[in-house]
């Protein structure tokens, strides 16, 4: 088969055009689907706290930045919701249990915030609250109003941590959501709390505390997709 160039159109110009097409539909695709980060062990997080005798190790990564939340359909931020990656590694021979398990970030003036069920986000997502916190880089807003969209609640389900155990030699990941309304820096000088973990016997593991100043001071990085 020939294929003809239409006229007065320059070869160049018109591969440019075609390169120009094949990347908007890569983007577009790509755009159609959340894709939870790769997690790492936790131990390789910046904001972490290992116990070493019960050899777990519990992290937190928050998607506090807009380069980072782009992974979401849902400008979360925009919200006055962070979003913070939880990582959970048992380096141990036997299986650690999450089902008492309970998270809490608590703030500099001693707030004490649980992690927003998807009952909650929906709500909030269904009526959206005005937010004039402005974004360090160019994000687009993407707020749902009056109702929510199946892809994000399609999103909130799969980034949502939901794991019941933690097999040996393993690591558990996923996302936690907190509703930092009225609350101008969540994360400067707050302490992310995890309790209610127990070992294959039923005991229960000492809680995690991790300083979100861990986090705040090391060299941002960018999250690893599948």
């Amino acid at each position: 088969m020939k294929f003809c160039l239409p006229v007065g159109i320059p070869l160049r110009q018109f591969a440019m055009f075609f390169c120009t097409l094949a990347m908007l539909s890569v983007v577009s695709l790509a755009a159609k689907e959340f894709v939870k980060p790769v997690a790492n062990a936790a131990k390789t997080y910046p904001a972490h706290d290992e116990h070493p005798k019960e050899k777990v190790t519990v992290a937190i990564d928050p998607y506090d930045m807009a380069d980072k939340a782009q992974i979401f359909s849902v400008n979360y931020r925009e919200q006055d919701i962070v979003p913070i990656f939880l990582i959970v590694t048992n380096d141990g021979d036997q299986p650690v249990t999450l089902n008492d398990v309970k998270a809490q970030l608590v703030t500099l003036n001693r707030t004490k915030l649980s992690p927003a069920s998807t009952d909650d986000l929906y709500r909030r997502l269904s009526h959206p609250a005005r937010s004039d916190t402005p974004y360090p880089l160019p994000f687009p807003r993407k707020k749902v109003k009056g109702a929510v969209s199946k892809k994000a609640l399609d999103e909130i389900n799969s980034a949502q941590f939901g794991a019941k155990a933690v097999e040996p030699h393993t690591t558990q990941s996923g996302f936690l959501f907190f509703d930092v309304s009225g609350i101008s820096t969540p994360l400067a000088g707050a302490n992310f709390y995890l309790s209610g973990m127990h070992d294959a016997s039923g005991g229960e593991l000492m809680y995690f505390e991790i300083p979100l100043e861990k986090y705040l001071i090391a060299p941002a990085s960018k999250p690893t997709v599948q």
